[in-house]
């Protein structure tokens, strides 16, 4: 069968944002979901995918532009994959969230819940990241407008963000909405410098070129790292951007290398070489300090991490509140503990934290935090979950009061749920990144808990994603007549 006729199809009313953030529609009894599209916008949309039960298209033409529809503060809106949702004003994006979790929950988990509280919205809605990642590469996305013929060899070059989609794509990014500065200014430095000095720029396909990655971490206790990662050491051209990059910015306080040669990007398991300054930055969180590496995971959005972890510290106090926890602090779980955040935000309520962590570096990381706050009943453990916490481990580290758990997207192992329904703590605090794996997840835990609040927390201004916090509590046997 050859190729399938993808239509144009002219004014499409969109309707409503569908849980991935297009914008949705019906044409002729079938759904269409349109990128960058806003309820009440009159638009052409190409269609780019038919699927049996839904197609996917782009906007051509704004017909008749949304009463609500926004400018995009961003020249690169459109092309870039991130802050799709900058045309929509903050209230309505942050009721939209509000919306999907409660379709979640309700729609995919089938869950008995209570309402769901008023999403916390950020304070800022741009310059809100703590980390970005960079890539280079030497074939840029190209815009519809573009001529192909007419870019000279260097405007090829690119040092942006992947476009979705693409995974061979770089959209060169001139301006960032999401890092306050000196982010911009290292990267436009590192880009111009790279070209005036014929450094060559990463080929996604063909694996070839020196330049692959820059990461930009800043702090709220004012620290700049910088992490430079190079497809294969040079080292006469390692040396001279990096002490390039020390000259023009005296504020980086940890500046690193990387010489990854691998066919992915990911370089966890590489070492990242401390070329000048600090080996870390620090994270300031109420009298609490988190060292930050390379390698560090910490929520991208610092102020709305604190607020996150109040919401879960809130929900720890309710559930000592009214429990009947032998001694005179429960014994805390924190699952998935990453560097030990939420874990060491806790340890003035508990008798103990144990805190398990798939990522070595990570759980390094937990007990250097842990080191530095004074904080000394946090005890923490790498491994997979589902091989770590089993019902052994549980006897040897002592049942849990109150359970803390903050997985990946995908959610959690069915062994280690099956663990907790057997281990059967009093209270769960599940946060999410994804609703929907949440739902999911909670659907097996609704056999023996129930779900006291619902808290969602907006980490991310202008992208679908949302956080939410469920607190539970075991059920109470139903007394025999």
């Amino acid at each position: 069968m050859g190729r399938r006729n993808k239509p144009l199809i002219n004014n499409v009313l969109i309707e409503s944002v569908a849980a991935e953030g297009n914008g949705l529609a019906h044409v002729d009894g079938k759904v269409l979901f349109v990128r960058t599209a806003v309820p009440g916008d009159l638009v052409d949309v190409q269609v780019s995918k038919v699927r049996k039960a839904y197609d996917e298209g782009y906007i051509t033409r704004i017909v008749k532009p949304s009463p609500t529809r926004l400018k995009p503060f961003c020249e690169h809106f459109g092309s870039c994959g991130g802050c799709t949702w900058q045309v929509l004003p903050y209230s309505d994006q942050i009721a939209f969230k509000q919306r999907q979790v409660e379709d979640q929950l309700v729609r995919i988990g089938h869950l008995d819940i209570p309402p769901v509280l008023p999403i916390i919205p950020s304070d800022n809605t741009v310059f809100y990241r703590n980390k970005l990642e960079f890539a280079f590469s030497n074939h840029r996305w190209i815009d519809k407008e573009e001529n192909p013929d007419g870019i000279a060899p260097d405007d090829w070059l690119a040092l942006g963000f992947h476009v979705s989609g693409f995974f061979d794509k770089v959209q060169d990014i001139r301006k960032c909405w999401l890092q306050k500065d000196p982010s911009n200014a290292i990267r436009l430095f590192v880009k111009k410098y790279c070209i005036e000095h014929h450094y060559t720029f990463f080929d996604l396909k063909a694996q070839t070129g020196l330049m692959r990655l820059l990461v930009i971490r800043t702090s709220s206790t004012g620290e700049v790292m910088v992490t430079l990662v190079f497809n294969y050491d040079d080292e006469p051209k390692r040396k001279a951007l990096l002490d390039a990059l020390m000259a023009g910015f005296p504020e980086i306080t940890s500046l690193y290398y990387v010489i990854n040669g691998k066919p992915n990007d990911n370089f966890s398991d590489l070492p990242c070489v401390l070329y000048n300054g600090n080996a870390c930055i620090y994270e300031q969180m109420e009298n609490l300090r988190f060292r930050i590496s390379p390698k560090s995971f910490y929520q991208t959005n610092s102020e709305q991490a604190c607020k996150l972890y109040s919401v879960v510290r809130n929900y720890v106090k309710s559930a000592m509140a009214n429990s009947c926890i032998s001694n005179d602090k429960p014994v805390i779980y924190d699952l998935y503990t990453g560097t030990g955040t939420i874990a060491l935000f806790l340890s003035s309520l508990a008798s103990k934290v144990v805190g398990i962590e798939y990522v070595r570096d990570a759980i390094d990381d937990a007990v250097l935090n842990a080191e530095l706050n004074g904080v000394s009943n946090c005890e923490f453990v790498a491994g997979d979950m589902k091989d770590v916490l089993t019902p052994d481990f549980i006897s040897a580290h002592g049942r849990p009061d109150i359970v803390v758990l903050d997985p990946p997207r995908a959610g959690i192992h069915p062994a280690v749920a099956g663990v907790l329904m057997e281990t059967a703590p009093e209270h769960m605090v599940y946060v999410s990144c994804n609703p929907a794996s949440q739902a999911r997840d909670l659907a097996v835990f609704a056999e023996k808990y129930e779900i006291l609040a619902v808290q969602p927390v907006d980490m991310f201004p202008h992208t679908v994603h949302v956080e939410n916090v469920c607190f539970l509590r075991l059920k109470k046997p139903v007394e025999q007549a």
